[in-house]
């Protein structure tokens, strides 16, 4: 009987392990991760648990006991080193060595690291893991000051979750606003507004020379005070081992539609992967985001079973801050303009990504029938009506053109 290693037990890891029994796999199961703490989620990181709404058993993809019943033997607290492809087997930093017939990799994402004066601080806080939660949730309380360095999605995040309890937040950008990586100006706009109106500062256009003791150094030498220095400056995938078993990474391991590697008995899945995006074309590229690594693991164990695959999805994202919740659909590579739908200064409005006549992305403030109706039009290609699509008062399935 087949035996499947699994490494990484996150989201992708721990969804892979739990399907490949759904869909009917009665082999051996082994499902190996770094941390100490069984698979969980990573989004409530930021959120719900820094400000100590929801706790372990929360956080947990399912109960430990889960994987025992399954019959899946979890191996976690120990690390991967080294992939034999030719001869299957993985060697862990303790020296153990497990064979495989089929490989899954979903050993996610690390962060970037600054080369600053000071970036080797042990002091300095970042936000991937349980861990990384408790030490930033350790800090945060009433008259501390947190210095976010990254205004990304997370570092948002956690600075709502600061200001929720009672800490001051700063958050500094290197660009000129923030989000400008990953979200449409007016996006960005309304987000500043938001953390502006609860207490937060926004410093763009921060170049940080290096972090001492007292807080975080600009270039032009002014010096940000801070109790907690939180640096969330984007991440890179954790492909070396994929490297030492001589499969092919370009910014992530590169996979088929199926999330197999060019080794035909190894798979990744998640963060870590770079893979096709069918809606898109099948453009390559590397998304960060629980439902791709969920539908990558539904890829993985269809084929290892013989399933038929899964319907392709579009990729989708979202964020919570405050009382706001962002719901991202799509993504806008070949977009050649912007619509944006409704009012932002009232709380509620869409952003749409468009190309020629097709929705390629929606990006969703506290509008989820925009969210979901535009991943409905982004699925199907259909032609929309510019003029019908910016109106509010039009129900966003009546934008499509009708088709002749």
């Amino acid at each position: 009987m087949s035996k499947v290693l699994i490494i990484g037990a996150g989201h992708a890891g721990g969804s892979a392990a739990a399907l490949l029994r759904q869909y009917g796999f009665e082999g051996e199961i082994v499902l190996a991760g770094q941390e100490r703490a069984p698979p969980y989620q990573r989004p409530p990181l930021s959120k719900a648990w820094l400000k100590g709404e929801a706790g372990l058993e929360d956080l947990l993809l399912r109960p430990e006991s889960f994987y025992a019943e399954q019959n899946i033997a979890l191996r976690i607290g120990v690390t991967a080193t080294a992939i034999d492809a030719g001869g299957k087997t993985v060697t862990f930093a303790d020296g153990t060595v497990e064979a495989y017939d089929t490989l899954i990799l979903a050993t996610g994402s690390t962060a970037r690291k600054l080369t600053l004066p000071g970036a080797d601080r042990p002091d300095l806080l970042e936000l991937r893991t349980l861990e990384d939660a408790e030490r930033l949730k350790a800090v945060l309380a009433p008259g501390k000051r947190l210095v976010v360095v990254g205004g990304g999605y997370v570092g948002l995040e956690a600075a709502a979750s600061a200001r929720a309890l009672g800490a001051e937040a700063v958050v500094m950008e290197r660009m000129d606003r923030v989000l400008a990586r990953v979200a449409s100006q007016p996006l960005s706009a309304f987000f500043t507004d938001l953390h502006k109106k609860h207490g937060v500062e926004i410093l763009t256009g921060a170049e940080v020379a290096g972090f001492e003791d007292a807080g975080v150094r600009l270039a032009d030498g002014e010096l940000i005070a801070a109790d907690a220095v939180l640096v969330g400056v984007g991440a890179f995938a954790c492909e070396a081992l994929a490297r030492t078993a001589g499969l092919a990474c370009d910014n992530g391991v590169v996979v088929d539609e199926t999330a197999r590697t060019r080794d035909p008995h190894i798979y990744a899945i998640g963060d870590v992967t770079r893979r096709p995006i069918p809606v898109h074309g099948g453009v390559m590229h590397r998304l960060e985001s629980v439902p791709n690594a969920l539908e990558q693991a539904k890829q993985a164990a269809s084929a290892i079973v013989g399933r038929a695959a899964p319907a392709p999805e579009v990729p989708w994202f979202w964020s919570d801050q405050y009382d706001v919740k962002l719901q991202i659909a799509g993504v806008p590579f070949d977009a050649d303009r912007q619509l944006v739908r409704g009012d932002p200064a009232s709380g509620a409005f869409s952003v749409f990504h468009l190309a020629g006549e097709r929705i390629v992305a929606v990006e969703a403030v506290n509008a989820p029938a925009d969210f979901m109706g535009g991943r409905l039009l982004i699925s199907k290609g259909a032609p929309v009506d510019d003029v019908l699509l910016a109106d509010p008062a039009v129900s966003i399935k009546a934008v499509a053109k009708t088709q002749a």
